[in-house]
């Protein structure tokens, strides 16, 4: 159950599935010094009486506890237990009782406590006590925090014998121990269990933080520089005909300086010889797919291929409609291949013109993987929104075009691979851009295009419909065109959510007068793309939906974004939204719609939302509200490690520190080969294959 579970499976798992807090069991209140805003205390005496009290699911049962100069009530719920409470747990005998106090009608008592016998449980070594996270199912099997507890506690006494922690191997040079002050690695995995104090706990989870984003920062920088070093890049000397006919004759808008550096950026990485590898960033509107496009006419331009890689069909799309929007009348062929792209009349003539170099730009979904297709001299592959793809699928895309060969050392292929340029929509923060893009260069585009106003974001609420149904009816009067979003497309018995097929039916009984259209990830592609059609023909003046449109829809004259539930939404899913308006000249505006009452995380989230229209503030909130989650993307090269401690949310000015020492051991040692630093580099090549053996253990 506990690989099942928690995914411990060796010895080792164990010894770093640390606890999530520590309360200090040493001390012993009286009860008459009990309040029920006290967070958790300790009381030793012995059980008087028991009684049961209510009816059904308000059963409880209490047993009347003192310790000689006061009484407290200890309670529990679960009737199914009662039985054996009572049989376990005898009047008369001292029990030490642990728990956090509460009230009930003015008097204080503990309920569900933890109670050990007095005369087993020594609180002498009891010191600072672990609570491990379990799940329900977990709990149910009786593998609950103080069964966790027994479980490390054994296992620290096996690998600390009479507390030798000192005997424990080492990661880190000892150079590097002393430099940050660091305690040795044993003293740390012991007191990250069982700490004899709050400093020390504190002083065993900063290195164990620092030795979590050392070797990832470590590892990262290796391929990044392996990679500089040994992956040559195609050469694209000139920027040449496509880019400067397009530039000179068909840019539709003057580039932002922040676009200008960021095309100088890349071209200077594909001219150097040298694999490109680069992150872009930009917020939601700032021109990104205008730079992918300048670059692939580079690629054009110099004799090559270039292919962009989208997520979803929709976005795929609305990349083919965007390019062929910008060439316009340009002697290049640029080519759609999706799973909805079927039959020989539809695919052979384009897996034709790829294999033989005549579709000059082919855009499409997972479907440009197949083995199938093949490039006459692919040159730059574009990825956009990167953490839905893998590691072995950007791989592939490297051999689409060129015979596989013999290995460099360090593992990288001999054959010279496309450039890569990496696209996200949504902004990262710095640290997990660090973290989970750190073989990457990063270039960022942090200037809107000229024209575009900022987003006006407002908050109303469910239970006050009148006043968003009037600001609608305002907008569509104008000519413009509304988006209504809701979380769910069915209404549902398990949430209190709003959906859309109700919604869909509401709005049209207050708008009789309007013409309503729908669309949801249920409906067929054909009928959905339909709908869609009508929306950005301006058929129809309302568009109800779900979150299908939160990337690849572009229609300048949607100037009202209107989120049912906003309070349901991440803040990094919330900007998305808001960023399908705003793309043309007019004010636009983004409806937060959310019931009354909120806790105080969800309230800071729409005040996020609603005082800035900044990606990059927005993700940093989101960031620190939710933490980093799975870390969608940590399977990328160099990031095969997961965080057992450290927290990207909190600890960015630990991931520099370990970034720069990174870099530091990376200069004074780049053959791997310093004496001082073996342990370390051994550690490094276990993380990265996973094969640490603790049988030994025992």
């Amino acid at each position: 159950m506990l690989e099942s579970e928690l995914g411990i499976a060796t010895f080792r798992d164990l010894l770093y599935y640390f606890p999530y807090k520590h309360i200090d069991r040493t001390r012993l209140y009286y009860i008459h010094e009990l309040t029920a805003d006290m967070p958790f205390v300790q009381i030793m005496g012995e059980i008087l009486s028991f009684e049961e009290e209510g009816q059904g699911r308000k059963r409880r049962l209490l047993a009347h506890f003192t310790d000689g100069r006061g009484l407290v009530d200890l309670v529990w719920f679960q009737s199914g237990s009662f039985k054996w409470i009572k049989k376990n747990y005898l009047i008369g005998r001292k029990y030490i009782v642990f728990g956090r106090p509460g009230v009930f009608n003015g008097r204080i008592n503990i309920p569900h406590p933890d109670m050990d016998d007095a005369e087993s449980l020594q609180l002498g070594t009891m010191g600072m006590q672990p609570y491990y996270n379990t799940t329900d199912k977990m709990k149910k099997a009786g593998l609950n925090s103080r069964a966790m507890e027994r479980l490390t506690s054994t296992l620290i006494a096996k690998i600390f014998p009479a507390g030798g922690v000192g005997n424990f191997p080492e990661t880190l040079p000892a150079s590097l121990i002393r430099q940050l002050v660091l305690v040795p690695l044993g003293q740390s995995l012991h007191d990250l269990h069982y700490p004899e104090s709050a400093e020390a706990l504190r002083r065993a989870t900063y290195r164990q933080k620092f030795e979590e984003l050392f070797f990832i920062q470590l590892n990262l920088l290796r391929f990044a520089r392996l990679r500089q070093q040994q992956v040559r890049g195609y050469v694209f000397s000139t920027v040449g005909f496509y880019f400067n006919t397009f530039y000179t004759n068909y840019l539709p808008f003057p580039l932002t300086g922040a676009q200008k550096r960021v095309v100088r950026e890349m071209w200077s990485d594909m001219k150097s010889g040298r694999q490109m590898n680069r992150l872009l960033q930009g917020d939601v509107g700032s021109g990104k797919t205008l730079v992918a496009l300048l670059l692939m006419l580079i690629a054009l331009g110099n004799g090559y291929q270039a292919c962009l890689m989208a997520p979803t069909e929709i976005l795929a799309e609305q990349h083919l409609a965007t390019c062929r929007e910008f060439l316009k009348d340009m002697p290049v062929r640029v080519e759609l291949l999706t799973g909805n792209v079927k039959g020989k009349k539809k695919r052979t003539p384009i897996l034709e013109g790829t294999r033989t170099g005549e579709v000059q730009i082919l855009i499409g979904t997972h479907a440009v993987l197949e083995d199938t297709v093949e490039f006459r001299r692919l040159g730059l592959v574009v990825i956009d929104e990167q953490h839905r793809f893998g590691v072995a699928q950007r791989a592939r895309l490297w051999k689409k075009s060129t015979p596989a060969s013999n290995s460099v050392p360090g593992g990288f292929p001999a054959e010279i691979p496309p450039h890569v340029l990496v696209m996200t929509a949504t902004p990262i923060p710095r640290t997990l851009a660090m973290t989970l893009y750190g073989d990457l260069d990063v270039s960022i585009i942090d200037e809107l295009p000229p024209g575009r106003k900022p987003i006006e974001t407002r908050h109303f609420w469910t239970e006050k419909p009148e006043a968003l149904y009037r600001g609608i009816r305002r907008e569509v009067l104008k000519g413009r065109q509304v988006y209504v979003v809701y979380p769910l497309i069915k209404e549902s018995e398990k949430s209190d959510m709003q959906d859309l097929e109700n919604g869909f039916a509401q709005l049209c009984e207050v708008f009789p007068d309007l013409r309503i259209s729908k669309v949801h990830g249920q409906m067929k592609p054909a009928d959905k793309d339909a709908e869609m059609a009508r929306f950005v023909r301006g058929e129809t003046q309302i568009l109800v939906a779900t979150t299908v449109i939160e990337v690849g829809v572009n229609v300048p004259n949607a100037s009202v974004m209107v989120i049912q539930n906003a309070e349901r939404f991440g803040l990094a899913q919330l900007h998305q939204l808001r960023g399908r308006v705003g793309r043309g000249a007019e004010q636009s505006s983004c409806i937060l719609v959310t019931k009354y009452e909120l806790a105080k995380e969800t309230n800071q989230r729409i005040d996020s939302m609603c005082e800035t229209c900044d990606g990059f503030e927005i993700a940093e909130a989101d960031l620190k509200v939710r933490g980093p989650g799975d870390l969608e993307g940590t399977q990328q090269s160099g990031v095969a490690f997961d965080l057992h401690i450290a927290n990207l949310a909190r600890d960015g000015q630990l991931v520099q520190l370990a970034r720069d020492t990174a870099n530091q051991i990376l200069d004074e040692d780049p053959t791997q080969s310093l004496p001082e630093n073996a342990l370390m580099w051994a550690r490094l090549r276990e993380l990265n294959k996973n094969d640490i053996d603790w049988s030994n253990i025992s």
